[in-house]
This record gives C-alpha cells, structure tokens and sequence, in this order.
C-alpha cells in the first residue's frame, strides 16, 4: 500500500508537509478515543511552519492500494493539539476524531 501525508493549513490551504515531495518517517495510531501522528526529523523550516499555525492545521492521510480507489483519511485537530519534542526530533499531532471516504465517490454521497 503507498500512502501519502499531507499537513496543510486549514484556511489557506498551504502545504507544510507532503511526503511524496519531502519523505520523512512517521506514523500513526489510535490513542485512547483520538488518534495521533508522530513525525521523525522534519526541517526546522517545517517545524516552525506548522507549530506557528498548529491551531489551524488540516491533516490528510492518502491511501492507495493496488487495484482499488484511493481512500482519503481526515484528520480533525483540535487546538493545542500539536507539539514538537526538540530532544526526539518529533513532531506530534493529536487528532480527535477522522473521516475515511473515498474521493472519487464522495461527490454521489450528497
């Protein structure tokens, strides 16, 4: 399965990070009712980018299977959800809640 992450800002639209450009190691997992990211050595560029807007965050997980459409996973991030631990080099996002969907159907949804 190839999947692709992509941290935006939620007004603008801007991409912080989209790792079929920038591959960076990270991962995520079911924490308590939530969900959380954890991503590994981003630049400080990026780092600072998205703690300066970490209140106003959209987080994507593209998932594409061989032979299937591709399912779309958003994230919804709370404030104050978002930390960096200088000492690990990680980056950590606490999402509550998502939507999986896929996107070439969810037009015939509504």
């Amino acid at each position: 399965m190839k999947e692709t992450l992509l941290i935006k800002h939620a007004v603008g639209g801007r991409t912080f990070l989209d790792t079929d450009k920038q591959p960076v190691a990270y991962q995520w997992e079911q924490s308590g009712t939530g969900w959380r990211l954890i991503v590994h050595k981003l630049s400080k560029a990026n780092i600072e980018q998205i703690l300066t807007w970490k209140d106003e965050l959209n987080l994507f997980l593209f998932q594409q299977v061989p032979g299937e459409p591709m399912k779309k996973i958003w994230f919804y991030i709370k404030e104050g959800q978002v930390m960096y631990d200088e000492a690990k080099e990680e980056l950590t996002i606490e999402a509550d809640s998502r939507i999986e969907y896929i996107p070439d159907t969810f037009s015939s949804l509504h």
